[in-house]
């Protein structure tokens, strides 16, 4: 997906009644879902900085591994809370197979 686009269809998305933010990829018929909201939907996790803390846990084990879900993940704007735009990492619905196995995997990493 091209960097310089700006014009994607945006979505909230919920999971376990929690705001799962995704943005839909024109050029590849796809939608990206942000990685760290569905982190804290599985985890039923309000802290932020806790969540970005699990994720980079995990990144970083999978990448040691060589795991294709890190390489999967694409950086893409999300309108965050404070209404401002940030790149997040995001995966597509292939990503979220990958991603299931690898949290079940790492689950004992407590988000404290």
């Amino acid at each position: 997906m091209e960097a310089h686009k700006e014009q994607y269809k945006k979505s909230i998305r919920f999971f376990n009644d929690r705001e799962v933010r995704a943005v839909w990829d024109d050029e590849h018929s796809k939608w990206w879902f942000s990685v760290l909201d569905i982190i804290a939907a599985i985890n039923e996790q309000d802290d932020y900085q806790k969540t970005r803390n699990y994720w980079k846990y995990l990144k970083t084990k999978l990448r040691k591994e060589n795991s294709q879900l890190v390489s999967a993940t694409n950086q893409l704007k999300l309108k965050a809370s404070d209404g401002k735009s940030y790149k997040t990492d995001t995966f597509d619905a292939e990503g979220g197979n990958p991603f299931g196995k690898a949290y079940q995997q790492y689950q004992g990493y407590k988000l404290s």
